[in-house]
């Protein structure tokens, strides 16, 4: 009788482990909220020739139903006086592969949101959670077949997000930035 009751006592206690693994792994593969916020700053960007160019930005992180949603702003102020804003904000969800998340860009004739098609001129997009660094992926490829990668890297900071932006061309670098950006 003992030897049944110590039995069933493992088992539950190695369900319960289980399942609080289960969802420790659960959590963190979803976990957004460190990075949930406004966040603001200003750089110049430096162009493979070594050319700077001023550049104010701001991103703002927040939680969807599922997934996460960034949003970004970029304002280039051009050397003859012209200002160039740039928006884009991006749902993202989970893809069923652990801290990798899906574009969410638009909607299929199902109703259910879905990437875009680079094959088409269009930016295939998805991102990462790795430890205390969001990452943002664009791929675009030309009528050529060339493409383009671009990859922004947030990464947790004291006050705010570390930023730091590539963008490659046929494996070549051809703009970088780095800067930190204010939570506000």
């Amino acid at each position: 009788m003992q030897r049944s009751i110590l039995g069933q006592s493992l088992i539950v206690t190695l369900g319960a482990a289980l399942i609080m693994l289960f969802l420790a792994v659960a959590a963190k593969a979803s976990d957004i909220t460190p990075f949930v916020g406004n966040y603001v700053g200003s750089a110049n960007v430096v162009s493979i020739d070594g050319e700077e160019t001023p550049r104010d930005m701001s991103v703002s992180i927040h939680e969807l139903k599922q997934g996460f949603n960034v949003s970004w702003t970029t304002t280039t102020y051009k050397p003859d006086g012209r200002v160039k804003d740039e928006k884009y904000s991006i749902d993202f969800l989970p893809s069923g592969r652990g801290d990798l998340f899906s574009a969410a860009m638009k909607r299929n004739v199902f109703g259910h949101e879905v990437p875009l098609d680079p094959m088409k001129g269009e930016p295939f997009v998805w991102g990462r959670i790795d430890g205390p660094t969001l990452t943002v992926f664009s791929l675009f490829i030309d009528e050529s077949g060339g493409y383009e990668l671009q990859q922004f890297d947030r990464t947790l900071a004291d006050g705010g997000l570390e930023l730091s932006f590539s963008r490659f061309r046929n494996g070549e670098k051809s703009r970088s930035v780095e800067t930190f950006l204010r939570k506000e």
